[in-house]
């Protein structure tokens, strides 16, 4: 027994001497086991910082913006190329990029070898706020166009008009382009000239984000102008293979004539059978609207039709007339200049730019002096009738109020914004800000 015992004893010194010795070496066992864990990991399983998609840490990255008459040579001349490089980038650039739409402000990024050499290796350049163009030396020059990711977001934004309503959109810091939207949808129908105080809208839309900045609007997906205390709605639906938007009784919100040939102006004189003229200063007929804006604002053709007449008139200054049909024409004066392509003959389509805010002429300062004539006699523009195009077809009735039950939802619903799944888009900018 005493034999038994003893052996207990000896096994249960081992097994605790075992255990210390354990425990005192199990902080060094981990270290080397996650040291082996390290060593095994492949550069490609770690986290590597990529910008336009190329890892950055090999290389020194310059950032910078395109000056102001600068080109793509004199920007390059400052770094060092391979052997050939700008020859063979001159001689296949264009098949890819036109290197002569590279534009003052842009941003510019180099991707430098981190040697002694310091060559070129990258050279990526943002032609818009999504698109970008990477010019790669590494090897034998490649070219390529490439697309930033962007991120849609649906929001919803609602404003009071007190004065005007871009003074609305920016009191409320909503996105200035949703403005422009409503104003170009609700042209037709809602007088803009004429916004009372307590109007009111709301709206539901996708904005698009790149890096998280705002890069215009994709679309909206419903909008409600009150004018006048009157709703009028706005739902987009799909017919013959064409979406419009269209009010509550499914007739297009697209009118035959734009209600305005420009926008965010005033009206400085209106239509008068007896006006005291501002320069010569005796009273005869003023047939027309003048808009006061600033000179270069754009003039466009309220509706369809063939330019008549562009011409320069003593009076009337840079001039041009647009015959929509048999029974209207309508009349800009006081140009700056003529939109570029237009020449007398032409067909225009409604809301092509005709030209620019300005004061040739007999003028006392910048404005549109705007006219219509029916059947060759002249009308008051703000009090001239057009009737709705195209209303949704009896047989797609169904489908519309569908498509209109949803829309109702989602402006009177109260979630909050979500995020749209991300996607590469071209997103709305400002007219002619993106060639």
């Amino acid at each position: 027994m005493k034999k038994f015992v003893k052996i207990a004893l000896v096994a249960g010194s081992v097994l605790l001497l075992a255990a210390a010795a354990y425990w005192f070496m199990l902080p060094r066992l981990n270290k080397e086991i996650q040291h082996d864990i390290t060593k095994q990991t492949s550069p490609a399983e770690r986290e590597v910082t990529r910008l336009y998609g190329i890892a950055v840490d090999s290389f020194i990255v310059e950032k910078n913006k395109v000056g102001r008459d600068q080109n793509l040579g004199q920007i390059l001349h400052k770094y060092v190329l391979p052997e050939r490089a700008f020859t063979q980038l001159l001689m296949y650039a264009d098949r890819v990029f036109d290197l002569r739409k590279i534009r003052h402000g842009n941003n510019y990024t180099a991707f430098i070898s981190n040697d002694t050499l310091n060559r070129l290796q990258y050279f990526v350049y943002e032609h818009s706020p999504v698109d970008y163009v990477v010019f790669d030396f590494t090897d034998s020059i490649r070219i390529s166009l490439e697309q930033k990711e962007v991120v849609t977001k649906q929001m919803k934004v609602s404003g009071e008009i007190v004065t005007s309503l871009w003074d609305a959109i920016t009191k409320n810091n909503i996105n200035p382009l949703v403005a422009l939207q409503l104003s170009e949808m609700y042209a037709w129908t809602v007088d803009f000239f004429g916004l009372q105080p307590g109007d009111h809208f709301t709206v539901v839309y996708d904005e698009l984000f790149v890096d998280s900045v705002s890069v215009g609007l994709g679309k909206i997906h419903a909008a409600n102008f009150n004018h006048v205390g009157r709703d009028l709605l706005a739902v987009p639906f799909t017919q013959d293979s064409v979406e419009t938007y269209y009010d509550a009784e499914g007739k297009s919100l697209k009118r035959a004539f734009l209600k305005a040939p420009l926008r965010f102006s005033r009206i400085s004189s209106r239509f008068s059978g007896s006006r005291l003229h501002p320069i010569l200063k005796i009273r005869r007929p003023h047939y027309g609207v003048d808009y006061a804006a600033p000179v270069g604002t754009p003039v466009y053709a309220i509706g369809d039709g063939r330019v008549i007449m562009m011409d320069y008139q003593k009076g009337a200054g840079r001039i041009i007339k647009v015959r929509h049909n048999s029974i209207y024409t309508s009349t800009y004066m006081h140009l700056s200049g003529f939109g570029k392509g237009l020449s007398t003959g032409k067909y225009v389509r409604q809301g092509e730019l005709l030209g620019y805010v300005g004061s040739s002429g007999l003028s006392t300062g910048p404005h549109l002096d705007f006219r219509v004539t029916m059947n060759g006699s002249p009308i008051d523009p703000l009090k001239m009738e057009s009737p709705p195009v195209d209303p949704v077809r009896p047989d797609k009735m169904a489908a519309f109020e569908s498509v209109k039950e949803e829309v109702m939802r989602q402006l009177t619903d109260t979630e909050e914004p979500r995020l749209v799944e991300n996607q590469l888009i071209k997103p709305v900018f400002f007219r002619d800000e993106v060639n």
